[in-house]
């Protein structure tokens, strides 16, 4: 293959059209820009133009959508994307973005189906590709199969099947005009009367006054603007800085070249005629364009940059997000193309015709930014989403904003799960360079990060650390996920502690959290529960503010600890936490780390006028003890009355332990008696060391969050947000509904009385796994996402179209099981039923053991109200 031109040139890539391949009318549809505007969308690339677009459908008017580039390509990475899309993800949220711009690219006949192919140069890699496969079946991708190097070679012709082992095909992967679906919708939205369009025009101020965003300030003028909406790409976080807000993404390059003409593709009749290759080992991809070859890479050291440095769009050589292109980032990676494609990148009259160093957006999590942001009212984002997400969450923010919320659940994408040091710049970089090249990686669902830890500590992580903690991260703080002092509780506990021998099933953990959790239902545990996201409602309005947010009844005594769903308008799950009322006017909300911030704007949302929200997360630290001799632990450091008539479950109350005064609530999240225990966070060194030495006599044992999330939680069948509880599920099928429902009013409550009224269409229900073993002879044990099926091996589909898979898996060592939950048909949903569930391209007999909400564990609940 011949060496690349300097500099490189879009010509020989119809698709990559120049920012200036059409001049648009200054102001499209005539006249300057209004004055006012119900709502402004800033940047037009795909998710700009389809926001726009799904809110006109949706009945709003007086929208105008603007770009400081021309129009059809406005310069941002929309222009420069390879535009095709690959339909499987293990994120439930992203595959059903993706299935949903697919549909939309196809109505608007933008897409061309072509077929894509992961392939694998490791048995490592074939394995995942069986995830993948397990994950395409779970979220209802089909056709999708396994395939073996010859039926490769079949489908791709000019590969070298000879370095691969196998692959992953889905026949319904494509490749997208995005610019010309872009051009689509803004005519849609235009001919509809509400949709006003402003090419060349540069927003240069976002105006917020009393905390509510209030106009756009322009190069062509002001708009005074009801709601905002950033959807500018890589110059999302400039944008928001202008209204004192952040967009955590950062910018960064993603290596593509064209080279050609390529004599195979001599006489092509579309874009298209051979499926995508993922050569996902060296995290690559080929893809024919035209008479071309397209090479793409994710394998190149991290490169990133800040939106200022991006050029404007007049100094740019190409278009402000296409970079010169640094070969010697390349150089291993054409190596890699010539192994598996050497009759195109080894032929010398194939020279390369196009390069460059595209930029895309990276978050630190890798989802994208969505939703209204935290910080200012009215002004919302659609950042960090890729062309083949693009029309889908379009759509879904749209609804988000038209109605409260979208059809697919966003949580993971929400612009307020962000913490306030997750928004820094340098957590952003670090983060974002250490995911980058995971891209196509092999990435474990429990596999921590690595950069920008030891955030937020518990002030007894000396403590945690002296006992050999192994930390996980959530929300910043360092959690214990076990402790190997507690290696010798292997041999206390001996057979009844399950071992795995797979190295996947035991990666990211450790047996000693069975014994951890055996030790804790035998004797008592102690807990780090720092990560607990606290906040307190207060004011004379604060009874009325929790009681429109929580479904559970909060006019109740003071001391009173009440669990709660929290609703979505359409009744489906925003979130479940703990209120405790610490007086009249006090109410304490104690929720996850993870959704945590999500569910304090929610809660600060509705705050009525004579309420406020503080924020007590850094200020108080929490320690749970549990166990059938917790009692006696906490007994042995108070004199105050822990009997079970002195302190009944369900309440909270002050005790003093030794020199310090403990808010101590008598609730359970892994199903034994016990308390969450409260203190200023500067004392929390000092309540661990007392409460570790009154449990000294009744062996006492620390645990991780590996009891607390999963064995203690699986054993009492006990739900959690953004596994069994999603807004696509409701109150009724997830067995929680209460014998009645308060008078007062509460979002969702409308959709919650008719979700009662009617036949659920899935029940979620906990099985047990019958037979671990697997065709190889070792023992499998699922981690959750996989399909069940019946045991004539289809696929579980309820009425709304949703199908039954793995929420939640783990260990269940008290009741010698591996537990399972899911939702079923009510068809399925049935004690004994016997059924299948998919695990790496294998099928384990599983058997509903509860439909409902009945713990598999202490079903009368004895232990915890003892």
């Amino acid at each position: 293959m011949s060496e690349p031109h300097r500099p490189p040139s879009p010509s020989g890539a119809s698709r990559h059209l120049p920012i200036n391949g059409e001049e648009a009318p200054t102001h499209e549809g005539g006249g300057g820009l209004p004055a006012h505007a119900r709502c402004v969308v800033i940047g037009c690339g795909i998710v700009g133009n389809s926001l726009a677009y799904h809110l006109t459908r949706l009945g709003w008017r007086d929208i105008v959508l603007l770009d400081k580039g021309p129009l059809p390509n406005p310069g941002g990475s929309t222009g420069h994307a390879s535009n095709f899309i690959f339909l499987v993800d293990h994120s439930k949220e992203m595959t059903a973005l993706t299935v949903d711009s697919v549909r939309q690219y196809r109505d608007m006949g933008v897409f061309i189906e072509s077929g894509g192919i992961e392939v694998a140069r490791t048995r490592e890699r074939m394995q995942e590709l069986t995830r993948r496969t397990a994950s395409g079946r779970s979220w209802g991708i089909e056709p999708i199969s396994l395939v073996t190097p010859a039926e490769v070679k079949e489908l791709v012709p000019y590969i070298d099947e000879s370095v691969i082992l196998g692959g992953f095909y889905t026949p319904g992967v494509g490749v997208v005009d995005s610019l010309r679906a872009g051009t689509l919708m803004r005519e849609k939205g235009q001919a509809s009367g509400a949709l006003h369009i402003a090419p060349k025009t540069e927003v240069i101020g976002i105006d917020v006054e009393a905390g509510r965003v209030k106009r756009v300030r322009t190069t062509d003028g002001d708009i005074e603007a009801e709601i905002v909406v950033i959807t500018g790409g890589v110059w999302s976080p400039r944008l928001a800085r202008m209204a004192g807000t952040r967009i955590p993404l950062t910018p960064a390059v993603h290596q593509m070249i064209d080279i050609g003409p390529v004599p195979r593709f001599r006489g092509a009749k579309s874009d298209i005629e051979h499926p995508i290759v993922r050569d996902m080992d060296t995290n690559m991809y080929e893809r024919q364009a035209g008479g071309d070859l397209e090479i793409g890479s994710y394998a190149h050291r991290p490169i990133l940059y800040d939106p200022e440095d991006l050029p404007a769009v007049e100094q740019a050589a190409l278009s402000p997000t296409e970079f010169p292109f640094t070969q010697g980032d390349f150089e291993e990676q054409m190596q890699h193309a010539l192994e598996l494609m050497p009759e195109i990148v080894g032929d010398e009259s194939v020279g390369v015709k196009y390069a460059i160093n595209g930029i895309l957006s990276l978050t630190p999590d890798g989802m994208p930014v969505l939703g209204e942001s935290p910080d200012v009212k009215g002004l919302w984002a659609a950042a960090a989403v890729w062309v083949k997400e693009g029309p889908g969450t379009g759509k879904a923010v749209a609804e988000w904003m038209v109605h409260g919320e979208s059809e697919i659940d966003l949580h993971s994408s929400d612009i307020a799960r962000f913490h306030e040091h997750q928004k820094t710049r340098a957590h952003v970089r670090a983060r974002a360079g250490e995911g980058f090249n995971k891209t196509y990686g092999i990435v474990h669902p429990s596999e921590q990060w690595a950069s920008n830890r030891n955030v937020r500590l518990a002030p007894f992580h000396v403590r945690e650390r002296e006992l050999g903690a192994v930390f996980f991260e959530a929300a910043g703080w360092e959690r214990p996920q076990w402790y190997e002092s507690n290696a010798p509780l292997l041999e206390e506990f001996g057979d009844r502690v399950t071992r795995r021998t797979a190295e996947w099933d035991a990666r990211w953990w450790s047996p000693i959290i069975n014994a951890e959790h055996l030790a804790m239902r035998e004797r008592a545990g102690l807990f780090d529960l720092s990560a607990f996201t606290i906040f307190d409602i207060l004011g004379p309005d604060a009874l009325a503010s929790v009681q429109c947010v929580a479904l559970r009844q909060m006019d109740v005594p003071v001391g009173r600890v009440v669990y709660t769903p929290v609703l979505s308008t359409h009744g489906g799950f925003k979130s479940d936490l703990t209120i405790m009322r610490l007086g009249d006017e006090h109410f304490r909300v104690v929720t996850g780390g993870a959704s945590g911030m999500a569910d304090k704007k929610w809660f600060r949302d509705q705050l009525l006028p004579s309420a406020q929200l503080a924020d007590m997360t850094s200020a108080m630290t929490t320690v749970g003890l549990w166990g059938p001799q917790a009692r006696e632990v906490l007994a042995g450091a108070t004199s105050d009355d822990v009997t079970n008539e002195g302190f009944k479950f369900g309440t909270c109350r002050t005790l003093e332990i030794g020199t310090q005064r403990v808010l101590a609530s008598r609730i359970s999240y892994v199903g034994d008696l016990g308390w969450e225990l409260y203190v200023p966070i500067e004392q929390g060194l000092k309540l661990w060391d007392t409460l570790w030495e009154a449990g000294r006599p009744h062996g006492l044992a620390a645990c991780g969050i590996g009891v607390y999330g999963t064995t203690g939680r699986l054993e009492k069948s006990y739900r959690a947000h953004g596994n069994e509880l999603e807004t696509e599920y409701n109150v009724v099928e997830a067995g929680m509904a209460a014998p009645r429902v308060k008078e007062e009013a509460f979002i969702g409550k409308a959709a919650h009385l008719h979700h009662r009224e009617e036949d659920p269409a899935a029940i979620l229900c906990t099985l047990t796994v019958d037979d671990h073993q697997s065709k190889s002879g070792e023992k499998r044990y699922m981690l959750g996402r996989e399909p069940i099926l019946t045991r004539a091996g289809k696929r579980i589909v309820d009425r709304k179209g949703r199908g039954s898979y793995v929420t939640s898996a783990g260990a269940g060592p008290s009741a010698g099981k591996h537990i399972l939950m899911a939702y079923l048909t009510l068809e399925e949903a049935v004690v004994g039923n016997q059924l299948l569930v998919e695990y790496m391209d294998e099928r384990y007999p599983v058997t509903v053991a509860v439909a409902g909400a009945t713990p598999l564990f202490d079903p009368e609940n004895a232990r915890i109200r003892s």
